[in-house]
């Protein structure tokens, strides 16, 4: 009989710690899934009358809509003047909790009678006068170590801000993955923090014309400030131990830089 009760126990422990791991397991399933997702919609135009409309579309029609979703922290950017780069063009930069949700969004928005009235305009658009050129989409998964966005906060007006909008290419899919893991396990996104360089997000590009690449922005109060924490974080010895690694070598073969600023509607 004491056998068959130590059996008994032998069984209930064992059938216990498998639940146990299964809790832990979907708890970590859970803990990725919390990560969320970023599409970037870059708008491109030929006039200033069609910038003035998609303008006025964003700002009176679908921001208000994708907030009615409980969408919230909705970037609006344009380029800052630069000689060299005359391309008339908005960026909108969307985040979604989940995969599910941004796949629902254009159903969504078809039954918000609010946002069909609004956005009457740009949406019926004739073909003869379409309110943009063309729209580029990426999209995005934030980084482990920053899964969620960040809306910062300046006291300086938006004109005046610098936002950073960076995207790093690597040769392959596999240095590709070790320059992410730079970012999370080699402790280069901890440095940002400290240095205090306001990161909106960190992600992985899952659809894009540039892969395999991530993308990242910062945020400045003005060009001075950018200025003097590139400096520090060049300066810093995290930074120069990193450079030591022999895996984190020649990760990256092309980094494009975009200097943007918040619109007036911009959630940040």
């Amino acid at each position: 009989m004491k056998s068959f009760r130590y059996a008994i126990i032998v069984c209930l422990l064992i059938l216990g710690g498998c639940e146990t791991k299964k809790e832990t397991t979907n708890e970590q399933i859970e803990v990725k899934q919390s990560r969320e997702f970023y599409q970037l919609k870059t708008y491109y135009f030929d006039t200033k009358e069609q910038e003035s409309e998609t303008d006025d579309y964003f700002r009176n029609s679908l921001i208000p809509a994708l907030h009615r979703q409980n969408i919230k922290n909705i970037g609006v950017f344009k380029p800052r003047p630069n000689e060299t780069d005359t391309t008339k063009r908005i960026m909108l930069l969307i985040p979604f909790e989940s995969m599910e949700q941004f796949l629902g969004l254009d159903k969504t928005l078809v039954k918000d009678s609010m946002y069909l009235v609004t956005g009457s305009k740009f949406i019926n658009a004739s073909h003869e006068n379409p309110p943009y050129n063309r729209i580029q989409s990426i999209l995005m998964q934030a980084f482990e170590n920053m899964p969620k966005m960040f809306a910062p906060q300046f006291e300086v007006p938006k004109a005046n801000r610098i936002y950073e909008l960076r995207s790093y290419e690597s040769p392959t899919e596999a240095y590709y993955k070790r320059k992410v893991a730079m970012f999370n396990e080699g402790g280069e996104i901890k440095l940002f923090d400290r240095l205090g360089f306001n990161a909106v997000f960190y992600a992985e590009v899952i659809s894009g014309s540039q892969m395999p690449n991530l993308m990242y922005m910062t945020t400045f109060k003005d060009q001075e400030t950018r200025d003097k924490l590139w400096k520090a974080f060049f300066d810093s010895p995290e930074w120069k131990e990193l450079l030591t690694y022999p895996k984190y070598e020649n990760t990256v073969s092309h980094a494009d830089i975009h200097f943007l600023y918040p619109t007036d509607y911009s959630d940040y």
